[in-house]
C-alpha cells in the first residue's frame, strides 16, 4: 500500500506545477459527477406515486387528490404539475404556454453542473499539454550544459516526466466526457417522459370542455380544483 502511495506521489511531483490545476479540475469533476448522479435519480425527478395517480385519473375527473400530492413535493414533475393544476380555469392553450415555460426552467435545473463538466473536458487536456511543453522546454534547455544533462538516459527520463501532465489531463477529460454524455442523455429522456405525462394530464383535465372557452377569473389553486364548487364547469366530480 505504501509503495502505491509513493508511486502516485512521485508521479504527481514529477509532473511539475501544472499538476496542481489539474488536481483541482479532477476534484471539481468528481464532485459534479457525484451530485448529478444523486440529483438525476428517477425517483427524485419522476416520483412513482405521482405518476401512478396521474395514470389513475379518469378523463374529466377531479384532480384534487393529485393536487394535494404535489403541493409539498420537491420533484421537477411536481413543480410543473402545480403550475398546470393552478391554472386549470385558463383556456388550454394559455395553460400549455405557462407549463412549457416552467418546464424549460426545470430543464435548466436538471442540467445544472453539466456546463462545468463541459469546461473541464476542454481545459484539462490543454493544461496537460502546456505542462508537457513546459517540461520539454526545461529538458532541451539543459542540453549541452554538461555531459550528464546530455546523457540520452537522462533526456529520456526528463521527457517521460514531462509527459505526466498530458497523461493526467487526458485521465481527467475522458471520464468527464463519459459522464457528460450520460447525464445529457438522461436529462433528455427525463424531459420527454415529463412532457408526455403532463400532456396526458392536461388532456384528461380539459376533457369535454368547449374549444375556445372564455377565460374565467383566476382563483387560488385550492379553489380551482376543489369539488365543493358544483357550478364550476371545467372539472367534473371524481369518478
Amino acid at each position: 500500500m505504501s509503495n502505491v502511495f509513493e508511486t502516485i506521489t512521485g508521479f504527481f511531483v514529477k509532473g511539475g506545477v501544472f499538476m496542481y490545476p489539474l488536481l483541482i479540475c479532477s476534484i471539481v469533476a468528481l464532485t459534479v459527477i457525484i451530485l448529478r448522479t444523486l440529483a438525476l435519480r428517477e425517483k427524485h425527478v419522476l416520483p412513482l406515486t405521482i405518476e401512478g395517480e396521474m395514470e389513475r385519473l379518469a378523463p374529466g375527473g377531479n384532480p384534487e387528490r393529485l393536487f394535494r400530492m404535489v403541493q409539498h413535493d420537491a420533484s421537477s414533475l411536481a413543480r410543473i404539475l402545480r403550475v398546470a393544476l393552478a391554472n386549470l380555469r385558463w383556456p388550454r392553450s394559455e395553460n400549455v404556454e405557462v407549463v412549457q415555460t416552467r418546464a424549460r426552467y426545470e430543464m435548466v435545473r436538471l442540467e445544472r453542473g453539466l456546463v462545468v463538466l463541459e469546461v473541464i473536458i476542454g481545459i484539462a487536456p490543454l493544461i496537460g499539454l502546456i505542462g508537457t511543453v513546459s517540461g520539454l522546454v526545461h529538458v532541451f534547455a539543459s542540453l549541452g550544459v554538461s555531459a550528464v544533462s546530455a546523457d540520452p538516459k537522462m533526456i529520456a527520463r526528463g521527457i517521460s516526466e514531462a509527459l505526466n501532465c498530458t497523461v493526467f489531463g487526458l485521465g481527467i477529460a475522458v471520464p468527464s466526457l463519459i459522464a457528460f454524455v450520460y447525464f445529457s442523455k438522461k436529462v433528455e429522456v427525463l424531459s420527454v417522459e415529463m412532457e408526455s405525462l403532463v400532456t396526458d394530464l392536461l388532456s384528461k383535465c380539459y376533457y369535454g370542455r368547449v374549444a375556445g372557452a372564455r377565460k374565467m377569473p383566476m382563483q387560488t389553486p385550492a379553489q380551482s380544483i376543489t369539488p365543493a364548487q358544483p357550478a364550476t364547469p371545467e372539472i367534473a366530480p371524481m369518478a
